[in-house]
C-alpha cells in the first residue's frame, strides 16, 4: 500500500451545511464508455425509486471500469446535472483517494443495504 502524508483537514463546517449533502447507496448496473472520451464512463446506478446516469472520469484509473458492475457505492445525488461530453450527469460517484493523487477505490457499505439509503 502507498503511503501519504495526509492534507491538513479542512475548515469547520456547520452541521446544517453537512445535513444539505445528500449522500445514498445505490448500485451499478451498467458502466458504458461515453463516445469521444479518453476519460468518461456513464455508469447507470439503480437508487431504488429511481435510476440516474452517472459521469465518471475513470477510464485511465482502471484496466476494466466494467469490474464494479453490480457492486454498491455511495453517491451525491442532490448536485445539479452537469453536462459533461453532450451527456447530463446526475449525480458524483462519491471515491477515496483521488484528493490525494492515488488510484481513487470505491465508498462501499460494508454490507449489502437497499438501493436509496441515506448516509449520516
Amino acid at each position: 500500500m502507498k503511503s501519504i502524508e495526509p492534507a491538513p483537514v479542512k475548515p469547520d463546517i456547520s452541521f446544517d451545511i453537512l445535513e444539505k449533502i445528500d449522500i445514498r447507496v445505490g448500485t451499478i448496473e451498467r458502466v458504458e464508455d461515453v463516445a469521444g472520451s479518453d476519460k468518461l464512463v456513464r455508469l447507470t446506478v439503480d437508487f431504488g425509486d429511481r435510476k440516474r446516469n452517472i459521469l465518471v472520469g475513470m477510464k485511465q484509473e482502471r484496466a476494466n471500469p466494467q469490474e464494479i458492475e453490480g457492486k454498491q457505492a455511495l453517491f451525491v445525488v442532490n448536485l445539479p446535472p452537469k453536462k459533461m461530453m453532450g451527456e447530463l450527469s446526475e449525480g458524483m460517484l462519491f471515491d477515496i483517494g483521488y484528493a490525494d493523487g492515488l488510484t481513487p477505490v470505491l465508498a462501499v457499505p460494508e454490507s449489502p443495504l437497499p438501493n436509496g439509503t441515506r448516509a449520516g
